[in-house]
């Protein structure tokens, strides 16, 4: 017998016992679905057995883990109803692509064609009978060797690809019926499990809808947003016309040599896309504000600058002007949820005098403009005044450039407006993609500590709250922009990596943030390093990493 630890209450336990088993004498107890539990502080999912005295902690799926572990599942009940209906000889590709809203966009290449509107019934209906049968997900530890060559009878040349620059000598494989596959986390212990989904034929592919990690048993309705899915659309297609569309694509091209070619070509392509932009801007006619708003760590900064030089070819004259110094004062910012400065909100903002000195500029008149002191959090005038020629213009940046309150008082022909973020279009593999958070954190994690001293878990503490205000105040406006630009390269994290790392290795298993940096020191362990000195000084990594020409 072994002791268990639950709720602060201890309770005995065969040997041997199945921790699903356990979970389901909890159940009752929690409003959301138990998908793993702690084990003395160690993640185990609910197919491993009970083997010694151990505190147990569950984990639901309103847990970012928990949540995550649902979607991994569901990923796999689709793969599989799909070899079922449409058969592996018809199946060129299975491709999890991006993430929108709450759906996820699975794209499906066959050989005879377009997947149809009745195949995607038939792939719902088959998903609702494995479901409904509640088929086990079994998981067997495999020689990596062995494992590649299941995988390369599978036809799944993205594993074989990825596992041939693994330096584990195992590999975790799971099996649903006859279908096999690798996935990037845990599992739940069947098909049972996924109670709560929906699937719908979208573009060239499907769309898995999956209920939200704040309310777990309810699909909502899917919110097209089209500006994003064909801005990811056009880095997922020009990372397959480079050839790299996984981790292991991008590994055999750091390992080839090639690797200071392949970045030339990624930081050219994106200065196109910046340079189509200015044009875009110029030809327009009468802008005098252009309005750029992205999440944390989406290289505003970067890009203002170097859409800055391109508008300068033009013959304009750019001038930035950062929306922080816009803030209000320190002792009148709104508090949060759990009564700490909410710096994210838009109230945290003057807007009012911002509105009144972009109006004054746009008249003409010579204005005096704030700049936000940090030490004291107060607004300060310092004799730094600006006016407005026929050619000026003005770059502003700031998480707010999208809410219309923002800028409601000026006329819509004199803004434009430029939604960026690093929409990550590289996966792990054809059924693990790399959500543009991940890029995202370890961009941060990287930037805090070398230019503010931020140790890497106070920074992974933080993170929750960064995005649950880009959830409210940033992402909502995103279909407003006129333009979405993409600041991921597809490179990045293979340049990340050898910094991210030793930040991460020093968190310790006491640290709250442990499980977390560890799973991605887990991810970070797929790709090979590449030398930073191939990455141009003017790159928007270089927003990170550091050595980049601009003051960022």
């Amino acid at each position: 017998m072994a002791k268990l630890i639950i709720d602060g209450a201890e309770r005995e336990y065969d040997e041997g016992t199945k921790f699903e088993m356990v979970a389901k004498d909890y159940q009752a107890k929690y409003d959301d679905m138990i998908a793993l539990l702690f084990e003395n502080g160690k993640i185990r999912e609910l197919t491993k057995s009970v083997s010694k005295d151990a505190e147990i902690k569950f984990i639901t799926l309103h847990d970012t883990i928990g949540h995550k572990t649902y979607v991994r599942t569901a990923i796999m009940t689709l793969v599989k109803a799909a070899y079922d209906v449409l058969g592996k000889g018809d199946i060129n590709k299975i491709k999890v692509e991006y993430a929108i809203g709450q759906g996820y966009y699975i794209e499906i290449s066959l050989k005879s064609g377009p997947l149809t509107q009745e195949q995607c019934e038939k792939i719902k209906d088959r998903m609702d009978t494995l479901i409904e049968a509640d088929r086990p997900i079994t998981k067997r530890s495999y020689p990596k060797d062995e494992a590649i060559r299941l995988f390369k009878e599978e036809g799944m040349e993205d594993k074989v690809n990825l596992f041939k620059y693994r330096r584990s000598s195992s590999i975790n494989v799971y099996c649903l019926d006859d279908c096999y596959d690798y996935f990037y986390g845990y599992m739940l212990p069947s098909t049972g499990y996924v109670k709560y989904y929906d699937l719908m034929q979208y573009e060239d592919g499907l769309m898995l809808l999956i209920p939200s990690r704040q309310e777990p048993a309810k699909i909502s309705y899917f919110e097209p947003r089209e500006k994003l899915f064909n801005t990811l659309k056009e880095a997922d297609e020009w990372g397959t016309m480079m050839g790299i569309e996984t981790v292991g694509d991008l590994d055999g091209q750091v390992c080839s040599g090639m690797i200071d070619d392949m970045i030339l070509v990624a930081e050219a392509f994106q200065e196109r896309k910046i340079g189509e932009l200015a044009k875009q801007i110029v030809e327009r006619g009468n802008v005098k504000f252009i309005l750029i708003a992205g999440p944390s760590s989406s290289g505003k900064t970067t890009f203002s600058h170097r859409l800055s030089i391109q508008l300068r070819t033009y013959g304009k004259v750019p001038h930035p002007i950062a929306m922080d110094n816009y803030y209000v004062g320190r002792d009148r910012t709104p508090l949060d949820e759990d009564g700490k400065p909410d710096y994210e909100c838009i109230e945290a903002i003057d807007t009012d005098q911002f509105n009144e000195d972009m109006t004054r500029l746009l008249k003409g008149e010579r204005v005096e403009m704030p700049e936000y002191n940090f030490k004291t959090g107060e607004r300060e005038y310092n004799g730094t005044y600006l006016q407005l020629g026929e050619e000026d213009i003005l770059v502003i940046e700031g998480i707010h450039g999208l809410n219309p309150k923002t800028s409601e008082k000026l006329p819509d022909e004199s803004k434009f407006k430029i939604f960026i973020s690093a929409l990550t279009a590289l996966n792990i593999d054809n059924h693990n993609r790399i959500p543009t958070t991940d890029a995202r954190l370890l961009r941060r994690i990287v930037r805090d500590a070398r230019t503010r001293g931020t140790v890497a878990k106070k920074t992974i503490a933080m993170w929750p709250s960064v995005r649950r205000g880009e959830e409210k105040y940033i992402f909502p406006y995103q279909e407003t922009a006129d333009v979405m630009f993409n600041s991921a390269l597809i490179y990045e994290l293979a340049a990340l990596k050898q910094y991210a790392e030793p930040l991460l290795f020093e968190i310790t298993k006491e640290d709250p943030e442990y499980h977390e940096a560890k799973r991605l020191l887990k991810f970070l362990e797929y790709f090979i390093g590449l030398d930073p000195r191939y990455v141009p000084n003017n790159s928007i990594c270089r927003e990170f990493i550091g050595g980049s020409y601009f003051k960022v």
